[in-house]
């Protein structure tokens, strides 16, 4: 359905309550870190502004997590800004002001601060040219000389095949005014309708029926913003750079640091070819045609500083992890690149992991406990370790301590809200300035341990009281002993090793 106001967007359905965690001010300084670049520092109190929030729900617990940093979060539904007002409230979250504008609005306005930190997550492939513009008229007069801009967008090439499916779902059904759901269902049964019938766009592509099987399993809010905006751009790096080069912006680095380690991405090969090139926007470039890339997360600084040699270990000496997840789940983890599986039983990691597990610890006492293993080796695992969310940076005790009844009381709004929905999926960590993902039946277990009270019990009453039950291949368990049976493994499991992890993070 139109919405004059939407610009094409896709209004009529919120987005999800998703938590995107590379937003964290201290991930985004050890992705800066990793490629040897200054990053506004998280120790420091910062502003930070957020475009395009959607429920909020990242922005609220990093303001929670960090309270001395001063959020901003824009997002031009007012239903989304409504829901996340009603999240900072109900957490009682002081240093966050939502805004209910356009891009043009937002470009406008006189009564903002300056930003150390800007960042909107996929956003930018999402609108029109002319809002991009207002995206990058609003960055060249709100960010501070220094400051740093996370965007991330889906990348060309790797959503090229999908340009006709997009555009074939968002044309169906011809006419009328349907509801974006009911859009969803028929588009979709049009488009398995001609693959069965043997078009050869299918044919010739045939990674395009298994995208449809994907789409069939994904929430219906993700798939109406991913597929179903009028402006749907996949874009290629080089284009983005060349927006924010425009107003002195310069890429340095993805978010997700472990993409930048070309050796676990590329074979020797093709890092032959790479290494023959010297500008740096076509080396990217040519790195997504590689990897076929379909999404980006960039990071980009006005006024870039190189770190150099003894700067870059300095930080990285002084930087403390600590582990996210219980060390058991680790001892087979794989860590899937595009060169294969890395293995974690390597003789590099388990010592790493033993010594973040009773955390936080420094890359510098790392390689004073760990001699055996070099500099560089520590910090590339720290590098993993983090970029799969089984580690992360930490604040200063001081500052996890000042945090400490903020993200209580983030928490508690969370947990209060899991009795009715399961749409907020994260907890806040004082100790990380970050999000600790926790389900819905989690956090019910988690409310009854904290009361004091028979934990599965209590949840049993709850689930018994709304009519859930749990599943088991796709189908209901109705017998109650075998419903009580399934809480007492998820509540043990919580127990010995959840709640550990919890302590660790002083969630607890």
């Amino acid at each position: 359905m139109a919405n004059g106001w939407s610009e094409g967007y896709m209004a009529e359905t919120n987005y999800t309550h998703g938590f995107y965690r590379e937003l964290s001010p201290s991930l985004l300084a050890v992705a800066a870190l990793a490629a040897n670049q200054t990053a506004p520092d998280p120790a420091k109190p910062l502003t930070y502004c957020e475009l395009g929030c959607g429920q909020g729900v990242t922005v609220n617990l990093l303001a929670a997590a960090n309270p001395d940093i001063q959020f901003y979060a824009n997002d031009f539904n007012p239903s989304q800004i409504a829901d996340a007002q009603a999240l900072a409230a109900e957490a009682g979250t002081a240093n966050i002001h939502f805004l209910n504008d356009s891009f043009a609005e937002m470009a406008a306005r006189t009564d903002l601060p300056d930003f150390d930190i800007i960042v909107l997550h996929g956003i930018y492939s999402w609108i029109s040219a002319e809002n991009r513009r207002h995206i990058v008229a609003f960055i060249a007069r709100r960010l501070k000389v220094g400051g740093l801009v996370y965007i991330s967008y889906n990348t060309l090439p790797g959503w090229a095949v999908m340009l006709p499916l997009q555009r074939l779902l968002m044309d169906q059904p011809l006419g009328g005014d349907i509801p974006v759901l009911a859009r969803i269902e028929q588009a979709l049964k049009a488009a398995e309708t001609l693959a069965d019938g043997n078009a050869r766009y299918f044919q010739a592509n045939p990674g395009v029926a298994a995208r449809m099987k994907q789409i069939r399993t994904q929430p219906r809010a993700y798939v109406a913003h991913e597929y179903f905006n009028r402006h749907w751009t996949p874009m290629y790096h080089a284009d983005v750079v060349e927006d924010l080069a425009a107003i002195k912006l310069t890429w340095i680095a993805t978010a997700r640091p472990l993409d930048g380690i070309d050796n676990l991405q590329f074979t020797t090969e093709q890092l032959a070819l790479l290494n023959n090139v010297e500008n740096r926007t076509r080396r990217e470039g040519l790195k997504d045609y590689i990897l076929n890339q379909q999404f980006r997360r960039d990071l980009f600084v006005k006024g870039p500083i190189p770190l150099h040699g003894l700067r870059s270990e300095t930080i990285w000496r002084e930087t403390p992890f600590v582990l996210t997840v219980g060390e058991a789940s680790l001892r087979d983890l794989k860590i899937a690149t595009p060169m294969g599986e890395l293995s974690a039983s390597s003789s590099i990691f388990p010592p790493i992991i033993r010594h973040l597990a009773t955390g936080p610890v420094t890359a510098g006492e790392l390689a004073a406990a760990l001699p055996q293993l070099s500099f560089g080796q520590i910090c590339q695992t720290l590098t993993i370790l983090a970029s799969q969310d089984n580690a992360h940076p930490c604040v200063a005790p001081e500052k996890a301590a000042a945090a400490k009844p903020h993200t209580d009381r983030f928490n508690r709004a969370v947990l209060a809200r899991a009795r009715f929905s399961a749409d907020i999926g994260v907890l806040a960590s004082p100790l990380t300035g970050g999000g600790f993902l926790m389900d819905q039946m989690t956090q019910m277990l988690f409310s009854a341990h904290l009361a004091g009270v028979d934990a599965v019990a209590s949840v049993w009453s709850h689930m018994r009281a709304s009519n859930q039950r749990f599943s088991q291949d796709g189908q209901m368990i109705v017998e109650e002993e075998a419903n009580i049976a399934e809480l007492r493994r998820r509540d043990a499991t919580f127990t010995n090793e959840t709640w550990p992890v919890l302590k660790r993070l002083q969630i607890v």
